[in-house]
C-alpha cells in the first residue's frame, strides 16, 4: 500500500513536468509567430501599394464665391451641402471705369451728353447762371508759346481780364475740354483744282471730331446751301461728303476780252451795225457770298446748346463778293452770341504775298481775303496749310483740337447805361513770351422787358 502511494506521487510529478514542457514547446513559438506577424504587418504598412490600373476619381472643383454659386435645387439639398471657407468671403468689388478724358467731362455711356466742365474756382457753381438780366460773359482763351505750341497747366490766378480797360473778377474758370457744335462751311466757288484737292481730305475732316461733337454742313459759291442739319453721327457726315466729291469747281478760265467772240461780229474791230466806237469789255463779276454763308451758319448755331463751344469752320480761299450781309453786321452777330470763326485758307488765299495784297480793299471790287478779319475778331485760330493734301488734313485736326481744349474764363460785368453797347476785352497772362488768342470784345444781349 505504501509502495503504491509513492508510485502515484512520482506519476503526478512526471505528468506536471510533461505538461509544463508541452506549454513551453508550443506556446512560446506561437507567441514568437504572433509577434513576428505583427511586425511584418507594421512594416508592410510603410511600403506603398503598387500602381493601380483604375483611374482615380476626379478632384472636386474649387468652391465659387457666394455671388457666383448656383441656386440650390431644393431646401433639403442646400441644407445638406457643407459650406466652405471660400463661400463665406464677400464678393470682390467691381472694376472701376477707365477714364480716357480729363475729369469732369466723363459721360455715363458713349452717345450721352457729357457733364459740363467743372468750375475750378468754385466747383459748386455751374457754367451758366440764369438771372435777369443775363450778364454772364464767357471767354475762350488759347495760349501758345513763341513756337506755336499750346500752353497747358495755367491756373485762374495767372489770368487777368480787362473789360473797357477795367479789371474784372473771375467767377468761372476751367481747363476741361468742351464738346463742340461746328458748322462746316465749304467753298465750292474756288478753282476746280483747289476743290478737288479739298475733296480728297474729307475722311480726315470727319475723323477730326470726337464722339461727343455735333456738326452741320453748308456750301456756298454764288448762293448758300445747307447740305445737312446738326447731327452727332459721323457716318452721316461722311456719306454727305462722299456725294460731294463729284462737284466741280470753277474752271471757265480767264474772261475773254477781245477777239471775234468777245462782243459779237465786228469789222476792223468795230461792231457791225453799231456805233463806230470800239467797245470796252470788262470781265464778269462773279458772286462769292462768304458773308452770307457765315451769317446763315451763325443763325443756326445760335439755336444750339450754350454749354457747347460753337464754331464755324470755313474751308475757302477767303474771297468775298456780292453778299447781301455786310461784314460789320455779321461780325456783330458773332460777337453777340459768342461764336468763333476758324478757317482753313487754301489755294491762292494761303500764299503769304496774296494775303498782304488782300488787305487792300477797293470800293466795288470786294475783298480778296476777308477770312482773317473774322478769325482775329472772334478769337479763332486761322490755319494756312501747305498747298498739299497732308497740310489740309493736319489743319483739320489742329483746329478742332484747339477749339475743344481752350481755357474758359467767365465773369459777371457791372451794368452800364446801354446794354447793347460794344465792350472791348483784353486778356493778360502773368508769364512772359506767350501769345494769347481770344475775342476782341462782345455785344451784350439786351435785357428782357
Amino acid at each position: 500500500m505504501a509502495r503504491t502511494r509513492g508510485a502515484t506521487r512520482i506519476g503526478f510529478r512526471w505528468m506536471g513536468s510533461a505538461f509544463l514542457a508541452f506549454i513551453v514547446f508550443f506556446a512560446v513559438p506561437a507567441a514568437w509567430a504572433q509577434s513576428g506577424s505583427q511586425g511584418q504587418q507594421s512594416s508592410n504598412q510603410d511600403i506603398p501599394d503598387a500602381p493601380s490600373t483604375v483611374q482615380p476619381p476626379t478632384p472636386k472643383p474649387p468652391a465659387l464665391p457666394p455671388s457666383r454659386q448656383p441656386a440650390p435645387e431644393s431646401s433639403s439639398s442646400s441644407a445638406t451641402t457643407p459650406q466652405t471657407a471660400d463661400q463665406s468671403r464677400p464678393a470682390p468689388p467691381p472694376m472701376p471705369p477707365v477714364e480716357t478724358v480729363p475729369p469732369g467731362s466723363i459721360p455715363e455711356t458713349v452717345g450721352q451728353r457729357r457733364s459740363p466742365p467743372r468750375n475750378q474756382i468754385n466747383p459748386a457753381e455751374d457754367l451758366y447762371k440764369i438771372s435777369v438780366p443775363v450778364n454772364f460773359v464767357q471767354i475762350p482763351v488759347l495760349v501758345k508759346d513763341k513756337d506755336g505750341r499750346r500752353v497747358d497747366g495755367l491756373l485762374y490766378k495767372d489770368f487777368t481780364v480787362l473789360e473797357n480797360g477795367k479789371p474784372q473778377k473771375l467767377t468761372y474758370f476751367t481747363s476741361d475740354p468742351f464738346q463742340l457744335s461746328v458748322a462746316i462751311v465749304l467753298d465750292l466757288g474756288m478753282p476746280d483744282i483747289a476743290v478737288q484737292k479739298v475733296n480728297q481730305t474729307y475722311s480726315a475732316l470727319v475723323g477730326a471730331f470726337s464722339p461727343y461733337d455735333e456738326f452741320a454742313l453748308y456750301t456756298y459759291s454764288s448762293a448758300v446751301s445747307q447740305v445737312s442739319d446738326f447731327t452727332g453721327r459721323p457716318e452721316k457726315l461722311a456719306a454727305q461728303l462722299s456725294q460731294m466729291k463729284t462737284v466741280r469747281g470753277y474752271e471757265n478760265g480767264p474772261p475773254m476780252l477781245n477777239g471775234p467772240l468777245a462782243s459779237g461780229p465786228t469789222v476792223n474791230g468795230y461792231p457791225v451795225g453799231g456805233p463806230q466806237v470800239a467797245p470796252v469789255n470788262t470781265p464778269p463779276k462773279e458772286s462769292h457770298v462768304l458773308n452770307d454763308a457765315i451769317l446763315r451758319a451763325a443763325l443756326d448755331l445760335n439755336k444750339r446748346d450754350r454749354t457747347r463751344r460753337r464754331v464755324i469752320l470755313v474751308v475757302s480761299d477767303g474771297r468775298e463778293r456780292g453778299s447781301q450781309a455786310s461784314y460789320k453786321d455779321v461780325l456783330k452777330l458773332l460777337e453777340t452770341y459768342g461764336i468763333q470763326v476758324r478757317a482753313v485758307v487754301v489755294d491762292s488765299g494761303a500764299l503769304p504775298g496774296f494775303r498782304q495784297v488782300g488787305k487792300l480793299h477797293l470800293p466795288g471790287q470786294g475783298y480778296s481775303n476777308i477770312l482773317p478779319k473774322y478769325v482775329n475778331a472772334t478769337g479763332g485760330g486761322e490755319d494756312n496749310p501747305e498747298l498739299s493734301r497732308n497740310g489740309i488734313e493736319d489743319a483739320y485736326a489742329q483746329i478742332t483740337n484747339e477749339a475743344r481744349n481752350q481755357y474758359t474764363l467767365g465773369y459777371s460785368p457791372k451794368a452800364i447805361a446801354s446794354n447793347s453797347a460794344y465792350r472791348s476785352i483784353e486778356v493778360e497772362v502773368d508769364r512772359q513770351g506767350l501769345n494769347i488768342y481770344t475775342k476782341a470784345g462782345y455785344y451784350s444781349i439786351p435785357a428782357p422787358h
